[in-house]
């Protein structure tokens, strides 16, 4: 990992039950949870899951939406989905994933092929919803 490039560190996704949300990107995505003994315990705001070494996503509960006063107007704004996440994964753990989410009962799109992305046009794409509503979409390119 190099420190002094750009990357993408994280994304706040809002949900409901942020424990609840961590067992299910665990369990059905294969995500490694962060501080959810922390967030249970109320030593830290919410917990997290680990996307690979350099972001996570954050699992704000949505009564957390009033304590966004970095900028004026935050507030106002917190709490509003983004379109969907794309997770660009390795061929043989798209295919995993694409089966433990249907292990899960987690409703999948059928697959397209060539949609463009940060890399290209990809091999492989689906999308899914996580219980809170947040879209996913899932691919992986050629290399």
């Amino acid at each position: 990992m190099t420190k002094n490039t750009t990357r993408l560190d994280h994304v706040v996704l809002w949900v409901a039950d942020p424990v609840a949300a961590a067992a299910f990107y665990e369990k059905a995505v294969g995500l490694e949870p962060v501080r959810v003994a922390e967030f249970t315990e109320g030593e830290v705001a919410f917990p997290s899951v680990r996307v690979n070494e350099e972001t996570i996503l954050d699992l704000a509960p949505h009564g957390f939406a009033a304590r966004m006063n970095m900028l004026p107007g935050s507030a106002d704004s917190a709490g509003h989905p983004v379109n969907h996440i794309c997770l660009s994964l390795p061929a043989d753990a798209f295919d995993d994933l694409r089966a433990r989410l249907e292990e899960h009962g987690v409703p999948v799109s059928g697959i397209d092929p060539g949609l463009s992305g940060a890399r290209g046009a990809a091999v492989r794409s689906f999308y899914f919803r996580d219980p809170d509503g947040n879209v996913f979409e899932v691919r992986h390119y050629d290399d």
